[in-house]
């Protein structure tokens, strides 16, 4: 399989503690893990790879990475229930509609369903 040109290949992230991150996002989402050492861990789901490292400290904001999922309140729930904090409850615009949450380490990140 050949990377496409010109489209986003991996997203890496800085975290405070793997294992926490590992477990909120495995919880939340189901992604998988491989272990690069005890601090780096790439993510799986199931389409795109990324990164979380524990070289440097967290930087909340910047874009804003944006899941799919088919049943938003079911996922709401699973991430809620991983430990995410909600930034913005389920709203709609033209397209479908979403919530926002912050992960343990402060990224904000949103969720859509169409």
């Amino acid at each position: 399989m050949s990377t496409p040109d010109q489209q986003i290949d991996y997203i890496e992230l800085q975290v405070t503690d793997i294992a926490r991150t590992k477990a909120f996002y495995a919880a939340a989402f189901g992604w998988t893990f491989t272990d690069y050492g005890p601090g780096y861990t790439e993510f799986f789901d199931g389409r795109l790879k990324g990164g979380f490292t524990t070289e440097g400290s967290p930087r909340p904001g910047g874009p804003l990475v944006v899941l799919y999922a088919d049943d938003l309140e079911a996922t709401l729930a699973r991430v809620t229930a991983a430990g995410a904090r909600i930034a913005k409850p389920i709203f709609s615009f033209p397209g479908g509609r979403r919530f926002q949450f912050l992960d343990p380490d402060g990224y904000e990140l949103a969720v859509w369903s169409a």
